[in-house]
């Protein structure tokens, strides 16, 4: 076990100085359970299940965080007995298929929300929070860094002496906050779109614009209910919280609700950029129907004259035996062509 502090230097070569509760670096990345508590002024942590009852049951806990990265069930199971978690929760945990979501049992929430990180394109992660007496299990793939956390990075001491419930607070802040950045890279993008169909509706374009819109949608999706659970921990009682932290609650309930009118006027804007592309490509058509129709008509009144003199005199007038008079109409029918196709030209037909 690991004790971090962040006045006294460490008492052996295993300890770690500063306030940096992170793990060790390690090149197969970060341990899959990590078990932060803060007893006595100071943040202890392990990588050992097997110690978590005895540091619950030590009465100089005050706060335990276990954080599991792509735990397996057997593992969920285990955590949910030690917690006394209900068996839903746990199956709920395992599955990873949840919709952003509040449950409670008893005196212990269950929580989900999404984080959303850009990688090319929009990606929405499940992240499961359980926060309960003295203790807050949070459960998320390796792509998401919990330990990463402003507030924990400068220091995780004073976050988890004000309980369990300030540190779900904490990083539920954090995830919220991650949400800012993707969202101005897809305003970027919507603006480069923009710019792209005014200047070359291609096919790129449009596909483009639909993945888009299906991030926008997934990220809606994923965003949307986490208003309504923030609104629920602020405006309802509940027990795992301090009356005292709902002022920070509603701060995170203030951010999502810009996140979610961003994300509507996001949607506004690429259908607007979309109705612009199918407008570009409407017009593009009716210029090309036109120069045809222009064509047309050349070739129309060419062939009715070409039509009513027939052809069987061709090889006489390649020879030269032809009469004058052929000459006089081809020589009209070229010349005929010719202003019709200065007369489209002028009004843009071709």
């Amino acid at each position: 076990m690991d004790r971090t502090t962040s006045s006294a230097p460490p008492s052996d070569a295993g300890e770690q100085p500063g306030a940096d509760d992170a793990p060790p670096a390690d090149v197969d990345g970060p341990p899959p359970t990590t078990i932060r508590v803060h007893r006595a002024g100071d943040v202890i942590q392990s990588t050992d299940i097997g110690e978590l009852p005895a540091l619950r049951a030590d009465p100089a806990t005050e706060c335990v965080w276990i954080d599991l990265i792509d735990p397996d069930e057997e593992l969920v199971r285990t955590i949910g007995k030690e917690l006394e978690l209900h068996p839903l929760i746990a199956e709920d945990i395992s599955e990873k298929n949840q919709r952003a979501k509040i449950e409670t049992f008893g005196d212990i929430v269950h929580i989900v929300l999404f984080g959303v990180r850009y990688a090319g394109e929009a990606e929405v992660s499940e992240l499961d929070f359980v926060l309960g007496d003295r203790f807050l299990l949070t459960v998320h793939g390796p792509e998401v860094d919990l330990a990463g956390a402003a507030a924990l990075r400068m220091n995780a001491e004073t976050v988890m002496a004000r309980g369990a419930d300030y540190l779900f607070y904490s990083l539920a802040d954090h995830i919220v906050d991650a949400y800012f950045p993707v969202l101005d890279v897809l305003a970027d993008e919507i603006d480069d779109l923009q710019d792209s169909v005014v200047a070359s509706a291609d096919d790129w374009t449009l596909q483009r614009l639909f993945a888009l819109k299906r991030e926008l949608i997934a990220i809606r999706r994923a965003t949307s209910p986490a208003r309504e659970i923030f609104n629920q921990l602020t405006n309802r009682d509940v027990v795992s919280i301090d009356d005292a932290h709902v002022v920070y609650f509603r701060d995170v309930y203030d951010h999502l609700i810009r996140v979610t009118d961003e994300l509507d006027n996001y949607r506004e804007l690429v259908a607007g950029t979309l109705d612009i592309y199918l407008t570009i490509v409407n017009n593009n058509l009716s210029i090309i129907m036109k120069r045809l129709t222009g064509v047309t008509v050349i070739l129309a009144g060419v062939g009715a004259v070409a039509g009513i003199f027939g052809m069987s005199e061709a090889g006489a007038a390649f020879a030269g035996a032809e009469a004058a008079g052929f000459w006089l109409v081809t020589a009209g029918m070229v010349v005929t062509a010719a202003i019709v196709a200065v007369i489209l030209r002028r009004i843009d037909w071709i």
